[in-house]
């Protein structure tokens, strides 16, 4: 399979991927709508217009998901650094590493990354930040170790690659609005229990909350991971452009797949950042593949071996 028109993919991706970012805050406020709809249909004796209850609890809502959205911003770094026990790799700890990535980073027309290791000993790699201050590049000590140059070639551009299509950027506001539905149910709970409206009425009023929390969190993890499947295949196409050789990254993939579990890694939304998902079954049939963060790493590999 060959990748054409490389520019166009990439805008067609990154374009999609807009539409799926867009979709969050709109299906946010359409729950909270439904969810004062629902409340009126319930208590049909209560004296309130869910129209006006809505609007009054708009700016609210707004409020709280812009403060989330800026301190999970502002704070992301550090966050993902503690959630993948990775630190800084000093250049005179290993100038293999750094030539490699600084020559990648020189062809691909970008600025040199910061890099980062994790101490375990199995195969993974992945890319983050929002900005050139604070891009990353993630590197295990397995995969280090294990891989020979070319192998860790493709893994560096694919990464890099991540950075250059501002995957990593999108990636994480996607988790940060994932989080905001945890913050908007809490809020809507609260918003019942210092209303007045209590006992059995209460109780159905916070069922209504927890189902739709339920389908919020649903739709916006499958439109999360559609988001992220999709950028893996761009950023095996990338890595290609860059070193010009498939078969690197596709050798790189068979042994990372052997063993890509990074011990430190126990929160779900930090693991879809890897290469291969460290957290995630490798089974795949229909339903499996909706919830799926990386396409089948065989399909990646035999895509990569017919280039």
């Amino acid at each position: 399979m060959k990748y054409v028109g490389m520019q166009t993919q990439i805008w067609r991706n990154n374009s999609r991927s807009v539409i799926l970012l867009i979709l969050f805050p709109v299906v946010l406020y359409c729950l909270v709508f439904l969810f004062f709809i629902l409340l009126k249909m319930y208590q049909p004796d209560a004296y309130f217009d869910p129209v006006t209850e809505f609007l009054n609890t708009v700016p609210w809502i707004t409020a709280g998901v812009l403060l989330w959205f800026l301190i999970a911003y502002a704070s992301h770094t550090s966050m993902i650094n503690k959630a993948t026990g990775s630190r800084p790799l000093e250049r005179t700890e290993n100038k293999r590493v750094y030539n490699l990535v600084e020559n990648l980073a020189m062809t691909a027309g970008m600025k040199m990354p910061k890099i980062n290791i994790i101490e375990d000993d199995s195969l993974n790699a992945f890319a983050s930040g929002i900005n050139n201050n604070t891009y990353t590049v993630s590197l295990s000590r397995g995969i280090i170790d294990k891989l020979n140059d070319t192998e860790l070639e493709g893994v560096i551009a694919h990464e890099l690659t991540h950075i250059r299509n501002r995957d990593v950027r999108l990636l994480v506001v996607s988790i940060i609005f994932v989080g905001i539905f945890a913050f908007v149910t809490q809020a809507m709970l609260r918003s019942i229990r210092f209303s007045g409206r209590g006992g059995k009425k209460g109780n159905g009023a916070i069922i209504i909350i927890i189902v739709l929390a339920a389908f919020g969190w649903l739709l916006s993890t499958i439109f999360r991971f559609a988001l992220s499947r999709k950028r893996e295949y761009m950023a095996d196409a990338g890595a290609v452009e860059i070193t010009k050789n498939p078969e690197g990254l596709a050798s790189a993939l068979r042994k990372i797949s052997e063993d890509s579990r990074i011990e430190a890694v126990q929160r779900s939304d930090v693991a879809q950042m890897f290469i291969d998902n460290p957290g995630e079954k490798k089974k795949y049939d229909f339903f499996s593949s909706m919830f799926s963060t990386h396409p089948p790493i065989e399909k990646r590999i035999g895509i990569l071996e017919g280039m």
